[in-house]
C-alpha cells in the first residue's frame, strides 16, 4: 500500500509526534511505501518529503501572526502543497494523527473527494473538546462542548481569553462532527475511553476502531531487573499531569522520588522541593530514561485530565517497573491492579500518598511484568490489527 502519515509536527515532540514516527518505520519495515505531510520546523527529521510540507506557524505577535489565525480554518498553502503531494505520490491511504490548527481537517476532505481513504488515530478529544483536553480552563473536567461548542466561549476555557476561545469556537464549528464524519473512513481510539467519548459525543460507532498504541519494544530490553530504592514521574510539568498533587503525597513520605521532564511548572516545582527528598531531573533523552525508570521501584502517573492512552504507561512496563497510575481516562485500563501496579483517586494526595506505601511493601514480578507488556505491546499485534483495519475499508 501506499500511505501518507500527517501530523502537525515531525519530531519526537510529544506522543503523538512519537507514534507517529515510530508507525512509519513499521509500515516501511512490511514493505509498504511511506510519505509524510507535517508543517516545517527547526526540530523536524530530516525527509525527502520536506518540500511538501506548508511553513511553520507560531501563534504568538509578530509577522505571520494573520497566516497563523487563519491556518486552522484550511489555508491556500495548506491545499496547494497536499494537492502535489497526492498528485505525485497517489496514496491508497490517508493516516492522520494529529492535525488540527498546524494543518487543518482540510487534507482529510481534499484526500477524500480525491477517493483516498482516511484512517484517523486520536490521541486527544480534539474533536469533542475545542480545547482538546476536557480541562474548563486547564482545570477542571467538562464536557459541555460534546454537545454545545458555545461553552468554549462561555467559559473562556482557551487561556481565559474571549478572542483566543471565539476562534476556537469558529474552528470547531466549521470541521464539525457531521463535516469530518463524512470525509472519514475509521477512526482509531486508542483507549476504550476515548472510544466512549467519541461514541457519546454522537460520533458513528461503526466507524470507530479500538487499537492500543504500541512500542519499540527492542529498545525497552534489559539484562537484568535489579531495582533500587527510590520510584519516579516521567512526563510534562504541567497541572493536568498531577505533578503538583504527586509533590504534595511526596513531600509527607520518608522515600526518594526522581522526576523527569520539564513543563510550565518547573521553576515552581524547584521551590517546591527544595530541601525534601524529590530531584528534579528536567529533560532526558531515552538512554537515560531507560536507566532511571528501568531501576525504579515503581512510576506514578497522577494525572488529571482523561489521559487516552498513555506512553509513559506502555515504555514502563515493558521496562518491566510496575505502574501507580490515577483512576481517570484510559489509565485503568493499562494497569491490572496488584500484578502490574495500582490506581489511586485522581486530585486526592491522601489517596495517593497511602497508595505510594502500599507500592513500597507489595511484591511485583519485574521480569513477567516487561514479558507480558513486550507482548501486549509490540509492533507486529499492532500491524496485525492496524492491517485489518486497512483492508477493511
Amino acid at each position: 500500500m501506499k500511505i501518507i502519515l500527517s501530523n502537525k509536527f515531525y519530531y519526537p515532540r510529544g506522543g503523538d509526534c512519537v507514534c507517529t514516527i515510530n508507525l512509519e518505520e513499521l509500515l516501511k519495515q512490511k514493505g509498504h511505501d511511506v510519505a509524510i505531510f507535517s508543517m516545517q520546523h527547526p526540530e523536524n527529521l530530516e525527509t525527502p518529503w520536506n518540500k511538501y510540507f506548508p511553513s511553520e506557524v507560531r501563534f504568538t505577535p509578530g509577522p505571520g501572526m494573520f497566516e497563523a489565525l487563519l491556518r486552522p480554518f484550511g489555508t491556500k498553502e495548506v491545499k496547494t502543497k497536499f494537492i502535489r503531494l497526492l498528485k505525485d505520490f497517489r496514496p491508497d491511504i490517508l493516516h492522520l494523527n494529529n492535525i488540527h490548527t498546524q494543518l487543518s481537517p482540510v487534507i482529510a476532505e481534499i484526500a477524500h473527494k480525491q477517493g483516498v481513504k482516511v484512517v484517523w488515530t486520536l490521541h486527544d478529544y480534539k474533536l469533542l473538546c475545542p480545547r482538546y483536553d476536557c480541562l474548563r480552563n486547564g482545570q477542571q473536567i467538562c464536557e459541555e462542548c460534546f454537545t454545545d461548542k458555545q461553552k468554549v466561549r462561555d467559559h473562556k476555557c482557551m487561556k481565559n481569553s474571549a478572542l483566543a476561545s471565539f476562534l476556537a469556537y469558529r474552528e470547531a464549528k466549521k470541521w464539525s462532527r457531521t463535516r469530518l464524519e463524512t470525509v472519514t473512513d475509521a477512526f482509531i481510539c486508542p483507549s476504550r475511553f476515548m472510544a466512549d467519548k467519541m461514541i457519546q459525543g454522537g460520533f458513528d460507532r461503526t466507524k470507530i476502531n479500538r487499537l492500543c498504541n504500541f512500542t519499540d519494544t527492542d529498545r525497552t530490553r534489559k539484562e537484568n531487573y535489579d531495582k533500587e530504592d527510590y520510584y519516579c514521574y516521567v512526563g510534562r510539568l504541567g497541572y493536568e499531569k498531577g505533578i503538583q498533587t504527586l509533590i504534595h503525597a511526596a513531600k509527607q513520605l520518608p522515600y526518594k522520588l526522581k522526576i523527569i521532564g520539564s513543563g510550565p511548572l518547573e521553576e515552581t516545582l524547584r521551590d517546591a522541593v527544595a530541601g525534601s527528598g524529590i530531584e528534579l531531573l528536567g529533560y532526558k533523552r531515552w538512554p537515560e530514561i531507560k536507566e532511571i525508570a528501568g531501576k525504579a521501584r515503581f512510576c506514578v502517573v497522577p494525572s488529571e485530565w482523561y489521559e487516552n492512552n498513555p506512553l509513559s504507561i506502555i515504555e514502563a512496563q515493558c521496562l518491566g517497573t510496575p505502574v501507580l497510575g490515577s483512576r481517570i481516562g484510559g489509565i485503568p485500563e493499562l494497569i491490572d491492579e496488584g500484578k502490574t501496579g495500582k490506581l489511586f483517586i485522581p486530585k486526592d494526595a491522601e489517596s495517593l500518598r497511602c497508595k505510594i506505601e502500599e507500592m513500597f511493601s507489595s511484591f511485583f514480578d519485574y521480569e513477567q511484568i516487561a514479558l507480558e507488556a513486550r507482548e501486549r505491546y509490540s509492533s507486529e499485534r499492532y500491524y496485525e490489527k492496524l492491517t485489518e483495519i486497512y483492508t477493511s475499508l
